[in-house]
Protein backbone atom coordinates (compact mmCIF):
# COMPACT_ATOMS: atom_id res chain seq x y z
CA UNK A 1 0.00 0.00 0.00
CA UNK A 2 2.06 2.96 -1.12
CA UNK A 3 -0.77 5.83 -0.52
CA UNK A 4 -2.36 6.11 3.02
CA UNK A 5 -5.93 6.92 1.62
CA UNK A 6 -5.69 3.08 0.01
CA UNK A 7 -5.07 1.62 3.21
CA UNK A 8 -8.85 0.24 4.41
CA UNK A 9 -8.56 2.35 8.11
CA UNK A 10 -6.22 5.57 9.04
CA UNK A 11 -4.66 3.11 11.61
CA UNK A 12 -3.91 -0.07 9.36
CA UNK A 13 -0.72 -1.21 9.76
CA UNK A 14 -1.03 -4.61 8.27
CA UNK A 15 0.69 -5.75 5.43
CA UNK A 16 -2.08 -9.03 4.31
CA UNK A 17 -0.03 -12.03 5.35
CA UNK A 18 -0.78 -12.55 9.06
CA UNK A 19 1.82 -11.37 10.51
CA UNK A 20 1.96 -8.78 13.89
CA UNK A 21 1.23 -6.00 12.00
CA UNK A 22 -2.38 -6.87 10.57
CA UNK A 23 -3.30 -8.56 14.46
CA UNK A 24 -2.03 -4.85 15.56
CA UNK A 25 -4.16 -3.56 12.94
CA UNK A 26 -7.28 -6.44 13.65
CA UNK A 27 -7.50 -4.34 17.36
CA UNK A 28 -8.82 -0.83 15.86
CA UNK A 29 -6.21 0.77 18.37
CA UNK A 30 -7.88 4.16 19.08
CA UNK A 31 -11.45 2.99 18.46
CA UNK A 32 -11.06 0.16 21.24
CA UNK A 33 -9.42 2.91 23.20
CA UNK A 34 -12.55 5.41 22.71
CA UNK A 35 -14.65 2.37 24.28
CA UNK A 36 -12.93 1.11 27.11
CA UNK A 37 -12.69 4.86 28.00
CA UNK A 38 -16.59 4.49 28.51
CA UNK A 39 -16.01 1.33 30.53
CA UNK A 40 -13.41 3.84 32.88
CA UNK A 41 -16.03 6.86 32.89
CA UNK A 42 -18.68 4.57 34.13
CA UNK A 43 -16.37 3.33 37.40
CA UNK A 44 -15.28 6.38 38.21
CA UNK A 45 -18.78 7.91 38.63
CA UNK A 46 -19.49 5.09 41.05
CA UNK A 47 -19.61 5.76 44.80
CA UNK A 48 -17.25 3.80 45.94
CA UNK A 49 -14.37 3.27 43.79
CA UNK A 50 -12.17 0.35 43.69
CA UNK A 51 -9.03 0.07 40.86
CA UNK A 52 -9.02 -3.54 40.48
CA UNK A 53 -12.44 -4.08 39.89
CA UNK A 54 -12.23 -1.08 37.35
CA UNK A 55 -8.96 -3.16 35.74
CA UNK A 56 -10.86 -6.52 35.31
CA UNK A 57 -13.92 -4.81 33.86
CA UNK A 58 -11.18 -2.88 30.94
CA UNK A 59 -9.35 -6.32 30.91
CA UNK A 60 -13.07 -7.73 29.65
CA UNK A 61 -14.36 -4.97 27.62
CA UNK A 62 -10.86 -5.45 25.74
CA UNK A 63 -11.44 -9.26 24.95
CA UNK A 64 -14.92 -8.88 24.52
CA UNK A 65 -14.84 -5.35 21.95
CA UNK A 66 -10.96 -5.18 21.15
CA UNK A 67 -10.18 -8.96 20.25
CA UNK A 68 -13.45 -10.80 19.80
CA UNK A 69 -15.48 -8.32 18.04
CA UNK A 70 -13.10 -7.07 15.90
CA UNK A 71 -12.12 -10.49 14.93
CA UNK A 72 -15.70 -11.39 14.20
CA UNK A 73 -16.34 -8.38 12.27
CA UNK A 74 -13.16 -9.13 9.98
CA UNK A 75 -13.77 -12.90 9.82
CA UNK A 76 -17.68 -11.38 8.03
CA UNK A 77 -16.57 -9.94 4.72
CA UNK A 78 -12.81 -9.02 5.70
CA UNK A 79 -12.97 -5.40 5.65
CA UNK A 80 -9.13 -4.81 7.23
CA UNK A 81 -8.03 -6.83 4.37
CA UNK A 82 -5.80 -8.87 6.64
CA UNK A 83 -4.14 -12.50 6.28
CA UNK A 84 -5.12 -13.68 9.17
CA UNK A 85 -6.63 -16.91 8.84
CA UNK A 86 -10.31 -17.59 9.07
CA UNK A 87 -9.46 -20.49 11.60
CA UNK A 88 -7.28 -17.77 13.33
CA UNK A 89 -10.34 -15.19 13.75
CA UNK A 90 -13.07 -17.87 15.02
CA UNK A 91 -10.63 -19.15 17.73
CA UNK A 92 -9.93 -15.55 18.60
CA UNK A 93 -13.30 -14.38 18.24
CA UNK A 94 -14.32 -17.57 20.39
CA UNK A 95 -11.66 -16.90 23.13
CA UNK A 96 -12.63 -12.91 23.17
CA UNK A 97 -15.61 -13.41 23.83
CA UNK A 98 -15.69 -16.44 26.01
CA UNK A 99 -13.67 -15.73 29.01
CA UNK A 100 -15.16 -12.40 29.69
CA UNK A 101 -18.59 -14.84 29.64
CA UNK A 102 -16.66 -16.83 32.30
CA UNK A 103 -14.78 -14.80 34.19
CA UNK A 104 -17.83 -12.73 34.85
CA UNK A 105 -20.15 -15.74 35.54
CA UNK A 106 -17.34 -16.42 38.62
CA UNK A 107 -17.39 -12.62 40.02
CA UNK A 108 -20.74 -11.25 39.63
CA UNK A 109 -22.97 -14.56 39.35
CA UNK A 110 -26.29 -14.08 38.46
CA UNK A 111 -26.01 -10.30 39.43
CA UNK A 112 -24.23 -10.38 36.15
CA UNK A 113 -25.67 -12.25 33.88
CA UNK A 114 -28.03 -9.72 32.86
CA UNK A 115 -24.96 -7.84 31.09
CA UNK A 116 -23.23 -10.84 30.50
CA UNK A 117 -26.69 -12.16 27.87
CA UNK A 118 -27.44 -8.59 26.48
CA UNK A 119 -22.88 -8.03 26.03
CA UNK A 120 -22.41 -11.54 24.34
CA UNK A 121 -25.73 -10.95 22.41
CA UNK A 122 -24.72 -7.20 20.63
CA UNK A 123 -21.02 -8.23 19.97
CA UNK A 124 -21.89 -11.70 18.09
CA UNK A 125 -25.55 -10.09 16.38
CA UNK A 126 -23.63 -6.88 15.13
CA UNK A 127 -20.08 -8.22 14.28
CA UNK A 128 -21.49 -10.89 12.37
CA UNK A 129 -24.55 -8.87 10.77
CA UNK A 130 -27.29 -11.89 12.30
CA UNK A 131 -31.14 -11.26 11.68
CA UNK A 132 -30.39 -10.64 8.33
CA UNK A 133 -28.32 -7.80 9.57
CA UNK A 134 -30.90 -5.98 11.35
CA UNK A 135 -28.82 -5.63 14.71
CA UNK A 136 -26.17 -3.73 12.66
CA UNK A 137 -27.24 -0.27 12.53
CA UNK A 138 -26.12 3.49 14.04
CA UNK A 139 -28.57 2.66 17.38
CA UNK A 140 -27.50 -0.81 18.22
CA UNK A 141 -23.30 0.70 17.63
CA UNK A 142 -24.36 3.35 20.13
CA UNK A 143 -25.75 1.32 22.77
CA UNK A 144 -23.68 -1.78 22.36
CA UNK A 145 -20.47 0.32 22.23
CA UNK A 146 -21.35 3.39 24.04
CA UNK A 147 -23.99 3.48 26.59
CA UNK A 148 -23.34 -0.52 27.52
CA UNK A 149 -19.76 -0.03 28.51
CA UNK A 150 -20.56 3.01 30.96
CA UNK A 151 -23.45 1.11 32.36
CA UNK A 152 -21.53 -1.79 32.95
CA UNK A 153 -17.97 0.01 34.47
CA UNK A 154 -20.84 1.50 36.80
CA UNK A 155 -22.34 -1.26 37.74
CA UNK A 156 -19.07 -3.81 37.88
CA UNK A 157 -18.28 -1.44 41.15
CA UNK A 158 -20.87 -2.16 43.85
CA UNK A 159 -23.38 -3.97 41.73
CA UNK A 160 -25.90 -1.25 41.74
CA UNK A 161 -26.94 1.57 39.39
CA UNK A 162 -27.77 4.84 39.88
CA UNK A 163 -28.89 8.26 37.61
CA UNK A 164 -25.29 9.36 36.64
CA UNK A 165 -24.51 5.85 35.30
CA UNK A 166 -27.82 6.58 32.89
CA UNK A 167 -26.91 9.94 32.25
CA UNK A 168 -23.53 9.05 31.18
CA UNK A 169 -25.19 6.07 29.23
CA UNK A 170 -27.16 8.83 27.01
CA UNK A 171 -23.86 10.83 26.32
CA UNK A 172 -21.75 8.01 25.40
CA UNK A 173 -24.77 7.01 23.16
CA UNK A 174 -25.01 10.16 21.27
CA UNK A 175 -21.04 10.71 21.20
CA UNK A 176 -21.21 6.81 19.87
CA UNK A 177 -23.70 7.90 17.17
CA UNK A 178 -20.93 11.37 15.87
CA UNK A 179 -18.33 8.38 15.66
CA UNK A 180 -20.57 6.42 13.52
CA UNK A 181 -21.73 9.26 11.61
CA UNK A 182 -17.98 9.90 10.97
CA UNK A 183 -16.53 6.62 10.31
CA UNK A 184 -19.74 5.42 8.08
CA UNK A 185 -18.74 7.56 4.87
CA UNK A 186 -14.84 7.28 5.70
CA UNK A 187 -14.88 3.69 5.34
CA UNK A 188 -17.04 3.85 1.66
CA UNK A 189 -14.81 6.42 0.73
CA UNK A 190 -11.58 3.86 1.45
CA UNK A 191 -12.73 0.44 1.12
CA UNK A 192 -15.11 0.75 -1.73
CA UNK A 193 -14.45 4.15 -3.54
CA UNK A 194 -12.48 4.23 -6.62
CA UNK A 195 -12.26 7.86 -6.79
CA UNK A 196 -14.18 10.73 -6.16
CA UNK A 197 -14.55 13.89 -7.85
CA UNK A 198 -15.94 17.25 -7.47
CA UNK A 199 -15.74 20.78 -6.22
CA UNK A 200 -16.84 23.77 -3.75
CA UNK A 201 -18.39 27.07 -5.31
CA UNK A 202 -17.88 29.60 -2.97
CA UNK A 203 -20.10 32.92 -3.27
CA UNK A 204 -16.95 34.90 -3.67
CA UNK A 205 -15.66 32.90 -6.28
CA UNK A 206 -13.46 30.98 -5.60
CA UNK A 207 -13.44 27.31 -6.44
CA UNK A 208 -12.01 24.30 -4.17
CA UNK A 209 -11.44 20.63 -5.70
CA UNK A 210 -12.66 17.59 -3.68
CA UNK A 211 -11.04 14.26 -3.91
CA UNK A 212 -10.87 11.20 -1.94
CA UNK A 213 -8.37 12.68 0.25
CA UNK A 214 -10.03 15.71 0.44
CA UNK A 215 -13.12 14.15 1.73
CA UNK A 216 -11.33 11.82 4.37
CA UNK A 217 -9.15 14.34 5.59
CA UNK A 218 -11.72 16.03 7.92
CA UNK A 219 -13.29 12.78 8.69
CA UNK A 220 -10.50 11.33 10.25
CA UNK A 221 -9.05 14.30 11.62
CA UNK A 222 -12.08 14.65 13.72
CA UNK A 223 -12.31 10.55 15.11
CA UNK A 224 -8.38 11.03 15.97
CA UNK A 225 -9.23 14.29 17.75
CA UNK A 226 -12.54 12.07 19.79
CA UNK A 227 -10.42 9.37 20.38
CA UNK A 228 -7.73 11.02 21.76
CA UNK A 229 -10.14 13.26 24.13
CA UNK A 230 -12.18 10.72 25.82
CA UNK A 231 -8.89 8.73 27.03
CA UNK A 232 -7.20 11.27 28.34
CA UNK A 233 -10.36 12.64 29.66
CA UNK A 234 -10.90 8.66 31.27
CA UNK A 235 -7.51 8.62 32.47
CA UNK A 236 -7.80 12.21 34.19
CA UNK A 237 -11.32 11.03 35.57
CA UNK A 238 -9.52 7.45 37.28
CA UNK A 239 -6.76 9.84 38.47
CA UNK A 240 -9.29 11.93 40.52
CA UNK A 241 -10.77 8.53 42.28
CA UNK A 242 -6.80 6.92 42.17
Amino acid sequence: MTSTVDRPAFYAVGTGTGGLRDWVTLLHPPYTAWHLSYVAIGATLAPHFVAWKLGGTLLAFLLAVGVGAHALDELNGRPLQTGISSRALVVTGAVGVGVPVVVGWMYGGLRLVPFIVVGALLVVGYNLELAGGRLHNAVVFAVAWGAFPVVVGYYAQDFRLEAPAFVAAGAAFFLSLAQRALSAPVRDLRRRAEAAHGQVAFRDGTRVHLDREGLIAPLEAALRASSAGLALLAVALVATRW
